[in-house]
C-alpha cells in the first residue's frame, strides 16, 4: 500500500478541528520543538540498537511532528510545504556540482571545502560568521565536534594532528596546574581540555559524543551485571567493601556482552 503524505495532514486536521484533541489544539511549531528534538533522540537510538519495529515507529513519530509543524506554519502563511521541497531540492543540486554539474573533484576533503564555499554564497548565509549556523542547541560535544569540522574546513585549525596533540597536552598541563593552585577558573580549564579533546577524537575518525555514549552503556551494562553476580551468590553489593567490588566488576567484564 503506497503512503500519502495527505493522509496525515488529514489526521492532523481532523485533531485540530471543532471535535479535536484540546492538547493538539494547544501546540505551536515552537511548542514542539521540544518534542521534536525528543523523538530525534530516541530515533538515534533505536537506529543505534538495530531494531528495525522501532526505528519505524520512531521515524514516524518524527515525521509526524514535521508534518504537524509544516501544517501549523503553512496554517499561519509562514511557509509553503511545496515551496520547502522546491528550494531544498535547488539548494542539493547547487551545492553538489561535482555530480549535477561539471566540476572535478577527487577527494572527500575537497567536497567539503568546496560545500562551505557554495554556501557562502547563498542568501542566508552570505556575510555572516559560518560558525553561528551551527545551532546553540545542540548537545556540547556534538556542537564542540561540528565547531572544529567547519573551523577546518575555513581553514582555521593546527595544521598537522602532531600540533594538535601538543595543543592538548598543554591544555591538560593548564588544568592540571589549575587543580593543584584550587584555582577557580578549574572548570572553565576543564572545558579547554574538552573541547581539545573532541577535536583530537575528531581528527581520528571519532565523534566524541557517540564514543561516550557507547562507553557510558558499556559502565551501565557492566554495573548491572556486578548486581546480578552478587545476587547470584546472595551477596548484598552495597555493602561490600570497595576492593570486593572491584573483584565483581572484573567478573563482569569477563562476561561476554
Amino acid at each position: 500500500m503506497k503512503f500519502d503524505p495527505k493522509e496525515v495532514f488529514q489526521v492532523i486536521s481532523i485533531l485540530l478541528g471543532p471535535n479535536g484533541c484540546p492538547w493538539d489544539k494547544k501546540q505551536t511549531p515552537d511548542t514542539l520543538c521540544e518534542y521534536l528534538i525528543e523523538e530525534i533522540f530516541e530515533l538515534v537510538e533505536a537506529i543505534r540498537n538495530g531494531s528495525n519495529d522501532e526505528i519505524e515507529e520512531e521515524l514516524g513519530d518524527v515525521y509526524f511532528l514535521l508534518f504537524f509543524i509544516t501544517y501549523l506554519l503553512e496554517k499561519e502563511n509562514k511557509i509553503k510545504i511545496n515551496d520547502v521541497f522546491k528550494k531544498n531540492v535547488i539548494k542539493m543540486k547547487n551545492r553538489h556540482p561535482h555530480v549535477f554539474g561539471d566540476v572535478k573533484i577527487s577527494e572527500e576533503k575537497e567536497i567539503l571545502y568546496n560545500w562551505e564555499k557554495i554556501k557562502r554564497t547563498e542568501k542566508n548565509h552570505k556575510d555572516k560568521n559560518p560558525l553561528d549556523s551551527i545551532p546553540k542547541s545542540l548537545p556540547p560535544l556534538i556542537r564542540a565536534y561540528r565547531i572544529h569540522s567547519k573551523a577546518e574546513k575555513l581553514g582555521f585549525t593546527w595544521n598537522n594532528n602532531l600540533e594538535q596533540e601538543e595543543a592538548l597536552k598543554k591544555e591538560l598541563q593548564e588544568f592540571l596546574e589549575a587543580k593543584r593552585n584550587s584555582n577557580q577558573d578549574m572548570e572553565e580549564e576543564f572545558g579547554d581540555l574538552l573541547f581539545s579533546l573532541v577535536e583530537y577524537g575528531r581528527r581520528h575518525n571519532i565523534k566524541a559524543n557517540s564514543a561516550l555514549q557507547r562507553s557510558i552503556n558499556k559502565f551501565l551494562t557492566r554495573f548491572n551485571k556486578m548486581l546480578e553476580i552478587a545476587k547470584e551468590k546472595n551477596i548484598d553489593f552495597y555493602s561490600l567493601p570497595q576492593e570486593e567490588k572491584d573483584k565483581l566488576w572484573e567478573l563482569a567484564k569477563k562476561i561476554k556482552e
